[in-house]
C-alpha cells in the first residue's frame, strides 16, 4: 500500500507544520478563496482581503478534510481543537480535528492560535468525552498538562481526507501552510475544500 504509506506520512508533516509554536521562522498560515492557479502558481484571496501568490510544486501535497459527528470525539482519540474563551472563562471549541492513528502526537500541546483573536490551539489525547448541555465536554492530556474543553453542538468537526493537485481550482476555499523562500512564498502543505467541506482550521 505505498500510496496510503505516502498519504498518512503527508497527514502527519502537514499537522506538525500546521501546529508549530510561534518560531523566527514560523511557517506562515493563509485562509482564504483561490482565485487563480496554473502549472506553478496558485492565487490566494486570503480571509483579510490580500491576494497571495504562492508557488506550488508537480508533487504538491494536497490533503481535504470530511466531516465527522460530534459523537466520533471519543475516549482514547487524538485531536487538535482551536478554542476561544468561553463567557465564563472556559475553553470552548471553535473547530476539531480528529488525527488518524498515524497523526497521533503532532504538534502535542496548548499554545497559541491564529484563527481567531486570543484562540489557542490544543492537540492532546482525548481522556474523557462526555455528552454535557452544551455539546460534549472533552478532557484533554498532553505532555505537561490537561484542559478541559467544551465543543458546542454544530461546531466542525472533522478528520483528513484524500485529495490531489487536481482539486485546487478556481473559489474554491483553501488553509495553506507556506514559507517564505527567495523568491516569494512557497506552499508547504494544503488542505482544500473538497465535497463541500470548507477546511475550518
Amino acid at each position: 500500500m505505498p500510496a496510503l504509506r505516502v498519504y498518512a506520512s503527508a497527514l502527519i508533516a502537514l499537522a506538525a507544520a500546521t501546529s508549530v509554536a510561534v518560531a523566527a521562522d514560523a511557517p506562515i498560515r493563509i485562509r482564504g478563496q483561490i482565485t487563480a492557479v496554473d502549472a506553478a502558481t496558485m492565487t490566494v484571496q486570503s480571509r483579510e482581503g490580500e491576494s497571495v501568490k504562492l508557488a506550488i510544486k508537480p508533487d504538491q501535497a494536497v490533503s481535504a478534510v470530511k466531516n465527522l459527528k460530534l459523537s466520533d470525539i471519543q475516549k482514547g482519540g487524538y485531536i487538535g481543537t482551536a478554542t476561544k474563551t468561553g463567557a465564563n472563562g472556559s475553553l470552548e471549541a471553535v473547530e476539531v480535528l480528529v488525527f488518524p492513528e498515524s497523526g497521533r502526537g503532532s504538534g502535542e500541546g496548548h499554545y497559541a492560535w491564529d484563527l481567531l483573536p486570543g484562540s489557542m490551539m490544543t492537540n492532546a489525547n482525548v481522556e474523557a468525552s462526555l455528552d454535557s448541555v452544551n455539546g460534549r465536554t472533552l478532557k484533554l492530556a498532553y505532555k505537561g498538562g490537561m484542559k478541559e474543553v467544551v465543543v458546542p453542538a454544530g461546531t466542525p468537526v472533522v478528520t483528513f481526507a484524500p485529495a490531489s493537485r487536481a482539486d485546487l481550482q478556481v473559489g474554491k476555499k483553501v488553509f495553506v501552510v507556506a514559507n517564505e523562500g527567495p523568491a516569494g512564498l512557497n506552499a508547504g502543505r494544503i488542505v482544500v475544500e473538497k465535497d463541500g467541506v470548507v477546511p475550518p482550521m
